[in-house]
């Protein structure tokens, strides 16, 4: 099995939103903000090469949406979802499985394009592809709440299920792949799904939005996005004090500056470990 990192480029989200209730004297010492308020986060995705199946783990925010939806975000970087494939040695009609740890648009909207003369229809932009998600997220998704209304947008989900392409993962049953196991967490969203994946002698998790950056690792780093942030503290905490004890390597999906990390038990609670590149354990 070989793992490869899919860069889809860089946005911005308001640091106060990003981290709660923390002060911005406490969180910009991690992750320092421009003169908006502004941090730079990334959409790191992970491709599973296995065999003859290509599995890849969320596809970033996709190129849909209008310049006044993209100018909230300032999207930057030289890095795409299909030059990232390329850089690998595949194109998008190569992937066999499209693994979504939940569908806000920031993870999933690379997956349907508009098509035709007049960008008229919406296509996936993976044809081949199995999607994966589950059934109760799927139903938060596809009737939101006030809060998450405008995380969940219908051109990024609705023609998932049109195309005849969706799946739905058990999540009381085993993993519908070899290659890892699932966690799902509700704080952030409804049934996150996170992979435990085995590699080698190791696990390394995708940790999503559970995570989001090293500058999160202690519990009240809480973002403001989160839908039951009391539940987050309490996952977060079950959850990297599991992965302290098991050496996991948590491989971080939007910090900008580090790939991957692990953590350790200290006298103040669980803390940074140390931080690496995935081709250091590759």
């Amino acid at each position: 099995m070989d793992l490869h990192i899919i860069n889809t480029g860089n946005f911005k989200l308001d640091g106060g939103a990003m981290f709660g209730v923390v002060p911005k004297s406490l969180w910009e010492r991690t992750n320092p903000a421009d003169e908006r308020n502004m941090c730079t986060w990334t959409m790191r995705c992970l491709l599973i090469e296995d065999g003859d199946r290509l599995i890849l783990i969320d596809n970033g925010i996709g190129n849909k949406q209008d310049a006044k939806f993209f100018s909230h975000y300032y999207l930057h970087g030289d890095n795409s979802l299909d030059g990232s494939l390329k850089a690998a040695g595949f194109d998008r009609s190569d992937i066999t499985d499209m693994f979504l740890t939940h569908l806000h648009f920031d993870h999933c909207g690379g997956g349907v394009d508009y098509v035709g003369e007049n960008k008229e229809k919406l296509a996936l932009h993976f044809p081949n592809a199995q999607y994966w998600s589950n059934q109760d997220h799927w139903e938060w998704a596809t009737k939101p709440n006030e809060r998450e209304k405008a995380s969940f947008l219908k051109e990024n989900i609705l023609p998932i299920q049109e195309s005849g392409q969706l799946n739905f993962i058990g999540l009381n049953e085993s993993s519908p792949f070899d290659q890892f196991d699932i966690a799902t967490f509700d704080g952030h969203t409804d049934k996150q799904m996170l992979p435990k994946i085995k590699y080698k002698d190791k696990t390394i998790v995708f940790m999503a939005d559970l995570l989001p950056s090293v500058g999160h690792i202690p519990l009240p780093y809480v973002m403001g996005y989160d839908t039951r942030p009391l539940i987050t503290l309490k996952e977060k905490g079950t959850f990297l004090e599991e992965a302290a004890d098991n050496e996991y390597i948590l491989f971080l999906e939007h910090d900008a500056v580090n790939e991957c990390c692990t953590v350790k038990r200290t006298d103040r609670g669980v803390r940074l470990d140390r931080t690496f590149s995935l081709r250091e354990i590759l």
